[in-house]
């Protein structure tokens, strides 16, 4: 039993401090409570619509071949068939060698064979009636020895002039510099009257083909699964120049190596585009976005409406009556602007974007920019 207390033995000071306690529990538990204030936030509805799976990257472009183009002989150069930046055709004449000297042992070499093979025809003659006095015994076996190897020696050193002339017409061939490949010339290293030696480390002109043109581009090791799943769909390959990211251009999967680059763990990737505008130039840097497929009837809700939690990740639904319900959700894949759902979502619903770090599981919101711009 709770003893009562008797106020009469307390003091009047504390006597009225203790009903003003009670005065104001009463008055505390008796009013309304305040209801907790609304927090603002942006909402999407989920989407079903096609989704191309992608892949970022940043690539560099490079000409699909390239020549070094350089002298074989050695001379004094004494004309230029092209201007710098031209356009060039295969076996076209870019650079011409003085071609007298080459000439000029071309025929000597001519020369030689012809007098070589005349002392071979008589060598062999000579060796045939040789032959033939050898069997009757007209002769001794050393002179017959004698004559068979002249006539050897001398076929011998016909065909060494026929290898001597094809090179000196090879030589005259060459003193006139054609382009190896159809492209675009760069910088021209060498002019008029300027002697070139053969084998140069410096080429005198290189000649690159910008039509088809290549973009080389690199992808996490992490995305190799996806890229050897969808290989053989043909993906495309779109780039946009510097940050015009209005206007892409668009060429196909050519290349991926054959190993992941162990020092960066990325794999090599290349794309080939027609380039009939030349809109792409070698080593220009651009912006690349690899489609491997397009998903059909995607679940997708904006990227930023994903959170992650202890148990996963998951995004907050609102519902009809304001209030929101944590829903976890399995994300296929996402990028910074988008989230494909794979499951846990229906087309239709609204989940938060935007807000949704500031509120928990029923929590009460109102909409800044409801879906048809009526607030919530």
């Amino acid at each position: 039993m709770v003893p009562r207390l008797d106020l009469s033995r307390l003091r009047p000071g504390i006597v009225a401090a203790a009903l003003l306690v009670a005065l104001l529990a009463a008055g505390c538990g008796s009013g309304p409570r305040r209801a907790a204030p609304r927090v603002s936030v942006t909402v999407a509805q989920v989407e079903r619509r096609e989704v191309p799976l992608e892949i970022h990257a940043t690539g560099t472009v490079e000409p699909i071949q390239t020549a070094a183009v350089a002298a074989q002989v050695g001379g004094i150069v004494t004309r230029l068939a092209f201007r710098e930046g031209d356009e060039v055709t295969q076996g076209q004449l870019l650079i011409q060698i003085d071609p007298r000297p080459f000439r000029a042992a071309a025929e000597q070499a001519s020369a030689n064979l012809m007098r070589d093979v005349a002392q071979a025809r008589t060598a062999r003659a000579d060796a045939d009636r040789a032959n033939s006095l050898f069997s009757s015994g007209a002769i001794a076996a050393a002179d017959h020895d004698r004559t068979i190897a002249t006539a050897d020696a001398l076929d011998g050193t016909v065909r060494a002039d026929s290898a001597a002339l094809a090179t000196a017409r090879l030589n005259l061939e060459f003193a006139s510099i054609r382009s190896p490949i159809t492209g675009r010339t760069g910088s021209l290293n060498v002019h008029v009257g300027d002697l070139v030696k053969s084998g140069g480390s410096d080429p005198l002109v290189t000649v690159n083909r910008l039509r088809p043109i290549r973009v080389r581009f690199t992808v996490p090791q992490a995305e190799l699964p996806r890229i050897q799943r969808y290989r053989d769909q043909s993906p495309r390959v779109f780039v946009s120049a510097g940050n015009d990211d209005s206007l892409e251009i668009a060429g196909a999967l050519a290349f991926v190596d054959n190993a992941v680059d162990a020092s960066t763990g990325t794999l090599l990737l290349k794309g080939e585009f027609p380039n009939a505008d030349h809109r792409l130039w070698p080593g220009e840097f651009v912006q690349v976005r690899l489609v491997l497929t397009t998903q059909k009837n995607a679940t997708v809700v904006p990227a930023p409406a994903i959170a992650n939690g202890q148990q996963g990740t998951f995004v907050y639904v609102l519902n009809a009556d304001s209030t929101t319900t944590a829903r976890p959700v399995t994300v296929d894949h996402a990028d910074d602007i988008t989230a494909v759902v794979s499951s846990g979502l229906e087309a239709g619903e609204t989940v938060i974007t935007d807000g949704q770090f500031r509120i928990g599981p029923g929590a009460r919101v109102i909409v800044r920019h409801a879906p048809g711009g009526k607030a919530k």
